[in-house]
């Protein structure tokens, strides 16, 4: 069965401009030839529920079929503008519409938060798509996610700290301290970390560099500011605080990164300096993009079910517009480690 990433893929434009045009969303300007091109791509892989736009009628017939499906739903991101195609984001997107096409339902909108950030165009947005309902994925400043909770009955979050909604999300504090102690394993003394501060702007109360800081005391080893590295989510920002920690000639042996993006720009660092990966330096990351089994070396990293938690909040929002839930839940799906060669493991795909 076709999906937006498909018709994306075969345009060459991302998820969420295939999205807008299905969904006829003129909340952002495209082009009538980019328009031309999603239709033509859509019709040609059978894409479900689409029907070419008409011209807009002042009135409707009253034999006139209804077009609209049962349920349409939306989705916001926690990220910057205009970077849906992110490795971590884009398999959390797939699982959502393979879930909600199969139930004959339809991802209405999906923008990220930043794009949110004018309440004109929010509410402008929806009052037009008649929602039943909004996944949102990842936090939200506070005074925004308040706003739509005022304005949308049926929410579903995926890794969102919310305990009044469903949430699905993984054990992030433990996923980091599986990566830790595998270092320790093999024999790893001297352990820095790369990460990023969460909503809350306090790197101390994010749930990744908590588990790192709990497995170095359990193991009774040291935890050395200087080998810690805010860099913001940002690979560029990772890359240029490797290079600045090597300059320094203090270093760690293993280096656990809480994300597979800031991982292998940090790799990258190291082997532009001259450090030999995994011998002088190992790393192990995060999420387990695509991308991680084709880094130099490919990058050892803790699997997370991206696919499957937008799956899974997909249903969960469907289920709860039928027969709602007595009680708010949160389900914690399974991670696993994948060892490759980051590490001196013998690459694991």
């Amino acid at each position: 069965m076709a999906t937006l990433k498909d018709i994306a893929e075969k345009v060459g434009v991302s998820i969420s401009t295939v999205s807008r045009v299905i969904n006829q969303d003129d909340s952002r300007r495209i082009s009538e030839e980019t328009k031309r091109k999603i239709w033509q791509a859509a019709k040609a892989l059978n894409y479900p529920t689409v029907h070419t736009p008409k011209p807009k009628m002042r009135g409707r017939s009253k034999h006139s079929p209804k077009t609209l499906p049962v349920h349409t739903v939306g989705c916001i991101l926690s990220l910057p503008d205009n970077k849906y195609n992110h490795p971590y984001f884009s398999p959390i997107i797939q699982g959502i519409e393979a879930k909600l096409l199969e139930a004959g339902a339809t991802l209405s909108f999906l923008h990220t938060q930043a794009e949110l950030k004018s309440e004109t165009l929010f509410e402008s947005l929806l009052q037009s798509r008649r929602l039943s309902g909004i996944i949102c994925v990842e936090g939200m400043d506070h005074s925004l996610y308040k706003w739509l909770k005022e304005r949308v009955p049926n929410i579903v979050g995926i890794d969102v700290a919310d305990p009044s909604i469903p949430v699905i999300s993984y054990d992030r504090m433990n996923a980091a301290k599986v990566a830790v102690g595998h270092l320790i394993q093999l024999g790893h003394r001297k352990i820095g970390f790369i990460g990023g501060t969460g909503l809350f702007g306090q790197l101390e109360r994010e749930k990744r560099y908590r588990g790192y800081r709990i497995a170095l005391e359990e193991s009774g080893l040291e935890w050395n500011p200087s080998w810690t590295i805010d860099a913001g989510w940002d690979a560029d920002r990772s890359h240029a605080e490797m290079k600045r920690l090597i300059g320094s000639g203090d270093c760690p042996t293993a280096m656990f990164c809480a994300s597979d993006m800031m991982a292998i720009a940090a790799m990258r660092a190291a082997a532009e300096e001259g450090v030999a990966v995994p011998e002088q330096m190992a790393f192990v990351g995060i999420d387990n993009i695509e991308f991680s089994k084709y880094s130099s070396p490919p990058l050892s990293s803790i699997h997370i079910p991206k696919y499957e938690m937008g799956y899974a909040a997909a249903k969960a929002l469907l289920d709860g517009l039928t027969d709602p839930y007595p009680t708010p839940f949160r389900m914690l799906l399974p991670f696993e480690l994948v060892v490759r060669e980051s590490t001196g493991g013998q690459g694991a795909s």
